[in-house]
Parts: structure tokens; sequence; C-alpha cells
């Protein structure tokens, strides 16, 4: 079996042709909330951290406020560890292909809460087709693990208080599940 260390130098799909580097992950191994994004963005490919962007500033801050975690009491990653280009959403083909990589993040990992972020994490954890817009704020489980989905930063970003205000209500709902107070 491959070890995740190898991420790093992959090349299982094109995406290994175009970015700057590999980004796995961050945060605490151990964390309750694990929060699994979609790919890497230009801040993320320079960083080399997942969502240190304008994204991740208002996710980690409405994680503050509703949960009240800090980006260091998480874990952080994307279902595909490197940047499509122009930030096109992952191809079938690179979800596949990194999906090894999210298999052995997860397998180090016993949260009690994964919080995917936008149709395309929420869809690649659950195995479904169903829009974020069905599935948000819904306690799903995946193989013996909660999974709660909510929208994607960005949409909050670009859809103003609407997205965000629904975000805060099921960040509420994550809340209640890690039994924080």
């Amino acid at each position: 079996m491959a070890r995740l260390d190898a991420a790093t130098s992959c090349t299982r799909c094109e995406l290994s042709l175009t970015r700057q580097r590999v980004v796995i992950g961050s945060g605490e191994v151990g964390a309750a909330l694990v929060i699994v994004g979609e790919a890497p963005g230009r801040s993320e490919d320079e960083g080399g951290q997942p969502f240190i962007g304008r994204s991740g500033q208002l996710l980690f801050r409405l994680i503050g406020e509703e949960i009240g975690l800090t980006r260091e009491e998480c874990y952080v990653t994307n279902v595909v560890k490197c940047r499509p280009p122009k930030n096109r959403p992952p191809r079938v083909r690179e979800l596949r292909a990194c999906r090894i990589w999210w298999d052995l993040q997860l397998a180090q990992m016993s949260p009690r809460v994964i919080m995917t972020l936008g149709n395309t994490a929420s869809r690649a954890v659950l195995g479904t087709d169903a829009k974020i817009g069905d599935i948000h704020g819904r306690v799903h489980e995946v193989d013996g693990r909660v999974v709660i989905p909510t929208y994607h930063p960005a949409a909050g970003l670009r859809a103003g208080p609407n997205v965000v205000d629904v975000m805060r209500e099921d960040l509420r709902k994550i809340r209640q599940h890690l039994g924080t107070s």
C-alpha cells in the first residue's frame, strides 16, 4: 500500500504537470473535526496548505464564531491535492487518481465529524450526485463516520449573506455533533 508522504511526488494524473506543489492537508491528525474541500486554489498551491486564501479566512472565522474551534484544532484537506488549471472543478479521473491519498488520510483519523464543503467534496465523500442545496446540514453516515456537508466558503464570498447564514446554521448542527459548547 502507498504511504501518504508519497503524495508529494504524485504523477497519477495530469494535474501533476501544472501544479506548484501537492497540498496534502494541515492540522491535528487527531482532530474531532475534519474539513474537506474540493482542491487547492492559487493561494494554496503557492502556500502549500489548504484554505489559506479568502475562502479559508471566511471559513475559519465562521468556525470560530459558531463552533469555537481554531484552525489548529481542525484537520483541513481537499479531495484533490493539486490545483486544477484556472481553478476549474476537478475532473472525474482526477478525483479517482487522488482517492488513494484521501483514503490514506482518513485511515489515520478518527474524527467525530467530517464537514464537506461544496458539491465536489460532498459528492466525492458521500458517493452521491446530489447537489449541495439538497444535502447541506443533513447528517450522513459513511463507513461509520458522521459527515455533514455545507456550502463552500467561496459560495459565501460570491453570493453573500444568505449563503453565509446557511453555513452558520450548518455549523451549529456540526457543533451539536461535536459536543462543543
